[in-house]
């Protein structure tokens, strides 16, 4: 039975120090047997507005090269949880998920949908379209054991992509996110674990959980949950850490057996 393994990081500005951190973060995941590692959203770098240009890279760039020599080394399915990608429209970026095989190949790229444009009452204003621009693809990835459906973050809050995701076959649902601490404390384990039932799916939630600037802090407790909704790993509220767990093809069968509830859908 595989394990799946969500990855908790507090990155910072300093993009060799973040990709430290998720290399020897990655490197005990799989010492300790997980088949497929996911990093957070913006795992490579958290820094300033105005260093995003310089953080940016292409999907052909240095860190998603060192993340498929680390997939190789490890002999794993990696989550690249989510980077700035560069050559979006109107001088913009994309917030870009990849998933890379035990071989180092690209098995898949994801391009946030919806993006955080909110006042959530934490004394920052956040804005991401500014920078960002939006994905328009979901995206489900067919690996060794699972069918991964890919999202990013503020995409939890709209369970009509998790539906999509499903109908396409997903039975893992990847959500890298770096969740504030004034929504996390109240949304992340409901909006985890709804999705998780809606779909009966493995959820597999990575997250940045700490401080990242004077403005800037995460919720963290990143988390694995079940098809029954049920929160089987869940890394610490915050710092570095791991969440791992087993992804049970049977379990997930049995549940969509007994409950049929994919089946008995009626909406288009």
């Amino acid at each position: 039975m595989p394990l799946i393994a969500a990855v908790q990081m507090v990155s910072g500005a300093d993009k060799a120090r973040n990709l430290e951190v998720a290399t020897r973060l990655v490197r005990e995941a799989a010492a300790l047997g997980a088949a497929l590692v996911g990093l957070p959203e913006n795992f490579s770098w958290m820094g300033p507005e105005e260093g995003r240009d310089q953080a940016a890279e292409s999907l052909e760039g240095a860190t998603l090269a060192r993340m498929a020599a680390l997939a190789r080394e490890c002999g794993i399915t990696l989550l690249a949880g989510s980077l700035l990608e560069r050559g979006a429209p109107d001088q913009r970026f994309f917030n870009t998920s990849v998933v890379l095989g035990p071989d180092g190949a690209r098995l898949g790229v994801y391009r946030k949908i919806h993006l955080f444009d909110v006042d959530v009452g934490d004394g920052a204003t956040y804005r991401e379209s500014a920078a960002i621009a939006p994905g328009s693809e979901c995206v489900v990835v067919e690996t060794p054991f699972a069918a991964l459906g890919l999202s990013v973050c503020y995409d939890l809050r709209f369970p009509e992509l998790y539906r999509t995701l499903s109908a396409r076959g997903a039975t893992l649902l990847a959500v890298p996110s770096a969740f504030t601490l004034v929504t996390g404390k109240d949304h992340w384990d409901v909006l985890l674990r709804a999705r998780a039932i809606e779909n009966q799916a493995y959820v597999l939630a990575p997250a940045q959980g700490g401080r990242h600037s004077e403005k800037r802090v995460t919720y963290g407790q990143a988390l694995i949950a079940d098809p029954w909704g049920l929160v089987i790993a869940r890394a610490p509220a915050e710092g570095e850490g791991l969440a791992i767990a087993p992804y049970d093809a049977g379990h997930l069968e049995r549940i969509r057996t007994r409950l049929p509830a994919l089946a008995h859908r009626r909406l288009p």
